[in-house]
């Protein structure tokens, strides 16, 4: 069963030279893969959810069917939350860019956009209280509103530079074609 929200379009990694490989540029696409450390959360969070899967068998076969249904309604809102880890990211489309969070979604259009730059700034490591010095990709609205879009000590981009740096520019370059072409 193919999920196209766990990895990026094949072009980036055929096309180096191109920073718009697609054809279809009405799609949502996230500009890079998701890095090990959240693959590897919502991994271990999908086992969790077998081990209560298993429980709710476990107790449905005892007799138990009310507590079988509360596991297995807990089973699946694992699930759900596993699913919803893994599409967090920045998506780009002709229409805006995304940042999809664990609980909400907040989509920019183009035309708002006033600049998309990297910053050395500190940022949250893997997402916890604790603040290293990094690079965060900001997006920049025509207002001075800042937010930051991705840094290089998130879950996806933790210990991968170049991919931060590749995401970065791909991202950047959206911003070129479509911010640029809203302002012309």
């Amino acid at each position: 069963m193919p999920l196209p929200f766990l990895t990026a379009d094949r072009a980036f990694d055929a096309n180096d030279d191109i920073a718009l490989p697609f054809d279809d540029h009405d799609q949502w696409r996230r500009p890079y893969r998701p890095g090990p450390w959240r693959v590897g959360m919502a991994a271990l969070a999908l086992l969790l959810a077998s081990f209560v899967l298993l429980a709710a068998v476990i107790i449905a076969a005892a007799g138990a069917l009310g507590g079988a249904g509360f596991t297995f309604g807990v089973a699946v809102l694992i699930i759900a939350a596993a699913l919803r880890l893994l599409r967090m990211g920045v998506w780009v489309s002709r229409a805006g860019v995304r940042r999809t969070g664990f609980l909400r979604t907040r989509t920019v259009p183009w035309p708002k956009v006033s600049a998309v730059r990297t910053a050395q700034q500190p940022v949250r490591w893997l997402g916890l209280p604790r603040t290293v010095q990094g690079q965060a990709l900001m997006l920049v609205r025509h207002g001075g509103e800042q937010t930051q879009l991705l840094t290089d000590h998130n879950s996806d981009f933790l210990s991968r530079v170049e991919a931060f740096d590749r995401a970065a520019d791909t991202v950047e370059a959206w911003n070129a074609e479509y911010a640029g072409a809203a302002a012309r």
